[in-house]
């Protein structure tokens, strides 16, 4: 089964960028889209096959979150179930037979860290969950996490130090998570594999020097790990700041 993941930064913008183009030239059997900025009616997407399902922010024109599927799922969750984290329309679970599927778009710490303490707060809340899923079952999770956990994976570490993305606090966070069973699904295949990144800057032609950052992602639980094919980041897909990033799971 072949899954998506890709920060649109805007789903109106993106259509107008060859969205759809890219969306069937992919052909995955989930495709999971974060920062969608869309309120309820203000786009329709005709997309013969998915089911569609999407968790919108309180706030017009913020965050938000879509998950587009070949397999209805058993259920859906929209939400952490914790109210001052569920505003933001930022996760979406779908339950199969065998496994979970979340999406998510991790909040941003912000200029000056104004709210790294939420983002403290919100990183143990989604550990708990997850790990509450994978007592059940198996659990692939992915989306924009917005953080750069080595210095690997970002080209400037050095000057970044201590920015948003690429804070001790959030590194750490995302090593918690690791060790609370799950795997990164890209260093899993390729460990020292150095210029691959999922976000560039619109600012100072970034993306055309390559001076990005690999903050998407997709998670497995550990038990999953020998049921990976492949994963991928299609750096050569443009309509957003962000970049698709794929995994191929034999489920």
């Amino acid at each position: 089964m072949k899954f998506v993941s890709w920060n649109v930064n805007g789903l109106r913008a993106c259509v107008n960028k060859n969205f759809m183009e890219d969306f069937a030239a992919l052909d995955a059997d989930f495709f999971c889209l974060q920062e969608t900025k869309l309120q309820e009616g203000q786009i329709e997407l005709d997309l013969p096959g998915y089911h569609q399902y999407w968790n919108y922010a309180e706030k017009k024109g913020y965050s938000g979150t879509a998950i587009f599927t070949k397999k209805e799922p058993l259920a859906v969750t929209y939400g952490l179930g914790i109210e001052e984290h569920d505003r933001e329309g930022r996760v979406i679970t779908l339950e199969y037979d065998n496994f979970f599927l979340v999406t998510v778009y991790t909040p941003n710490s912000q200029n000056e860290l104004k709210r790294l303490d939420y983002r403290m707060e919100w990183e143990d809340a989604f550990r708990d969950y997850l790990t509450g899923l994978s007592q059940r079952k198996s659990v692939i999770v992915c989306g924009d996490m917005n953080v750069a956990k080595e210095e690997i994976d970002l080209k400037n570490p050095k000057t970044n130090r201590m920015n948003a993305g690429f804070t001790d606090q959030e590194r750490q966070k995302m090593r918690d998570l690791l060790a609370a069973g799950f795997v990164d699904s890209f260093r899993y295949f390729y460990p020292d594999e150095e210029g691959i990144y999922s976000w560039w800057s619109y600012r100072f032609k970034a993306r055309e020097k390559n001076a990005g950052w690999r903050i998407d992602y997709f998670l497995v639980s550990e038990d999953l790990t020998e049921k990976m094919e492949s994963a991928s980041i299609h750096t050569e897909i443009y309509g957003s700041d962000h970049c698709p990033v794929e995994l191929v799971v034999n489920l």
